[in-house]
């Protein structure tokens, strides 16, 4: 009963929680109406996004609404302050300022800042509502949706959190041209990973298409903009699928675990990464980098890709498929994909031939047994068992459960 989308003009309405979209950041003030305090948190990084809403909502005056002398907290994000210190400072900024249990927190960022905001006010008070503005592909198309919250804890990532859904979440398309293109294509992974879940519509075919170009470009920047209609109809199809499967198990008993695909490997490559660098900084005494795994230089989108290679992998190692019938790549419609494979590709070599030109990264630099450790501490291992998403084919994704040591030794990494 979470998402059930309804096209409504420019918005995006769900059952419980809303997704509205507009052309505007400062736009998002039209659905703070009723809320008796508005506060505010932000990634420094969109200072200046945050303080136009914040301005926005003071100057409407909305009827109902308080304007707060200090409803604006923003805060200096990376993977590694995505901890509970920074989640206790938000909860202490909210009681310095008297915070109700009637008030809203809007979170303004990328995934880190919705995935703290969100975690804050699940526990302050006992829960007090909460909204996102996304302002990351990444989060547009993933974080932001589905009502996962959380920080990561010992190196290990998004171990603490909770699920709670957001009182909606408000896309604007148009800053994704502001983006540094490393942080798009965080977000182009977890787009081509849904659509290898659900190729419903032949969506991953042209989303790599789009990407491919896009990568190709001279000018990336101008290129996502020409590109920037065709991005939010595909952002739009996988938010679908993700609220589609999120309706149908919330908490993540069964099918939703699909969503997954690929994050098994991608958080123990994260966790390694930071770990490593973390040892490196203290031996160093140097500060921190803003970004997880910056030693391996490693972004959590660059991490899926290369883990949903390595899904791949397992997958044609686990199936037994050989090169000539592992990649017929039967679609959703039932039509064999043969346009973009040639005869005798496997899967993993399509998936890093389709990555490579989107811009993404297809090897894992670590060793195998370096990755076990994390994985058996990942929120998805039970008593040394992980719930593994392979890969069938585009389209078709299945739940195994495997030992760590097995899932960690499939991927042939010599191939």
């Amino acid at each position: 009963m979470i998402f059930c989308y309804i096209r409504d003009g420019g918005n995006l309405v769900i059952m419980k929680c809303k997704i509205y979209s507009g052309q505007k950041i400062t736009d998002v003030t039209g659905y703070l109406k009723g809320y008796p305090a508005v506060f505010v948190v932000a990634d420094r990084q969109v200072t200046s996004s945050a303080e136009q809403v914040v301005k926005a909502h003071a100057e409407q005056k909305l009827e109902g609404t308080l304007p707060h002398p200090s409803n604006l907290l923003l805060l200096d994000v990376s993977e590694e302050n995505k901890s509970m210190s920074t989640v206790l400072e938000i909860c202490k900024w909210l009681v310095d300022n008297d915070a109700g249990r009637n008030a809203l927190l809007l979170a303004i960022g990328g995934g880190i800042t919705t995935d703290m905001a969100g975690f804050a006010a699940s526990i302050y008070k006992r829960g007090i509502r909460f909204a996102y503005v996304p302002t990351t592909f990444l989060s547009q198309v993933d974080a932001a949706i589905g009502g996962k919250t959380g920080v990561n804890f010992q190196n290990y990532k998004n171990i603490l959190g909770v699920i709670r859904q957001p009182e909606f979440t408000y896309i604007c398309p148009e800053v994704l041209g502001t983006l540094p293109y490393r942080d798009f294509l965080s977000g182009a992974a977890e787009l081509l990973k849904t659509f290898i879940i659900d190729n419903t519509g032949n969506n991953y075919e042209k989303a790599v298409e789009v990407l491919s170009e896009i990568h190709g470009s001279i000018d990336r920047k101008q290129a996502i903009a020409l590109h920037l209609a065709e991005i939010e109809k595909l952002a739009a199809a996988a938010a679908r699928i993700k609220a589609g499967i999120v309706e149908r198990d919330e908490f993540e008993c069964g099918e939703r675990r699909k969503l997954n695909l690929g994050h098994t490997f991608a958080h123990a490559i994260e966790s390694v990464s930071m770990s490593r660098h973390n040892g490196s900084m203290s031996r160093h005494n140097g500060s921190m980098s803003r970004h997880y795994g910056a030693e391996s230089g490693i972004s959590h989108g660059e991490a899926v890709a290369i883990g949903m290679i390595m899904a791949a992998k397992a997958s044609e190692r686990y199936y037994k498929l050989a090169p000539e019938n592992s990649l017929q790549l039967e679609n959703i419609a039932g039509q064999n994909d043969t346009a973009t494979s040639e005869e005798g590709e496997s899967l993993s070599s399509r998936l890093a031939r389709d990555f490579s030109r989107c811009g993404l990264p297809t090897e894992c630099p670590f060793p195998p047994e370096s990755l076990s450790g994390a994985m058996n501490k990942d929120k998805k291992a039970e008593n040394g068992i992980v719930h593994f998403v392979l890969i069938r084919a585009i389209g078709d994704v299945r739940i195994v459960d495997l030992p760590v040591e097995r899932a960690v030794n499939l991927p042939d990494f010599d191939s």
